[in-house]
């Protein structure tokens, strides 16, 4: 295993270009549970459905409830990076990284320290009005939300929704096409912390021309029999 985290470093040092692709798996070492697998949230405490943007749009107070109680149980208190954010954000310091593509939406890339970050999925610290799209601080939302038991309304009249992609939703078409641009100009793709299950983030390794690929995770993916490295290791 040293000899083989040596020759990937030895990959990093020398590419031209090198570009992370992040998971579930990269934060919870920070105590946020993932959303699948035997141990992720959604089955029988909460319902995917719950959260579809169907739900915000016909029933934004009980989406709120929910999402208060989705907060509550997805970040505890003083959820701070851990050493996978910030070994990513030490790499892209010394010029070893170029960008960090991650599904999270937790922020913690950010917090460590990282600056290329893509957010495909969006960022759970931050709200937008879904009629004029003004942004504000997921904070004061939920201190609104849970101190009078409406929703955050915007002045313009319309509802704050967390500015992530909800059920429903689409991904930002620009996020994507950027994560492709950087997948496929990329010298080594390091995959952390993700099973490439869901599309459209999990084809992207499919979008390198001739990459190195490393794929760091406790289970196999579907591109685990193609990587150049495959680390079956957790990624802390």
């Amino acid at each position: 295993m040293d000899e083989t985290i040596r020759s990937l470093a030895g990959d990093l040092r020398t590419a031209d270009m090198a570009v992370a692709l992040t998971g579930a798996g990269v934060s919870t070492a920070s105590g946020i549970p993932s959303f699948r697998g035997d141990d992720g949230i959604w089955g029988d405490e909460f319902d995917p459905e719950s959260f579809h943007i169907r739900r915000f749009e016909t029933d934004p107070v009980g989406f709120w409830e929910d999402r208060i109680r989705l907060r509550e149980h997805m970040r505890p208190s003083a959820v701070e990076p851990n050493a996978a954010h910030k070994a990513l954000a030490r790499l892209e310091a010394c010029g070893g990284l170029s960008a960090v593509i991650t599904q999270n939406t937790d922020g913690l890339h950010s917090a460590a320290g990282s600056s290329g970050v893509l957010e495909l999925h969006g960022n759970a610290q931050r709200v937008i009005c879904h009629r004029c799209g003004e942004r504000r601080d997921s904070e004061w939302a939920f201190e609104v939300a849970k101190g009078s038991g409406d929703p955050p309304t915007c002045s313009c009249g319309g509802i704050y929704k967390p500015a992530v992609v909800l059920f429903g939703e689409s991904l930002d078409p620009d996020s994507m096409s950027e994560a492709r641009r950087l997948v496929a100009g990329s010298d080594v793709l390091l995959v952390a912390g993700t099973s490439l299950q869901v599309d459209p983030a999990a084809s992207l390794p499919a979008q390198r021309q001739g990459a190195t690929l490393a794929v760091i995770n406790l289970e196999t993916t579907p591109f685990t029999a193609n990587a150049d490295y495959d680390i079956r290791e957790d990624v802390t």
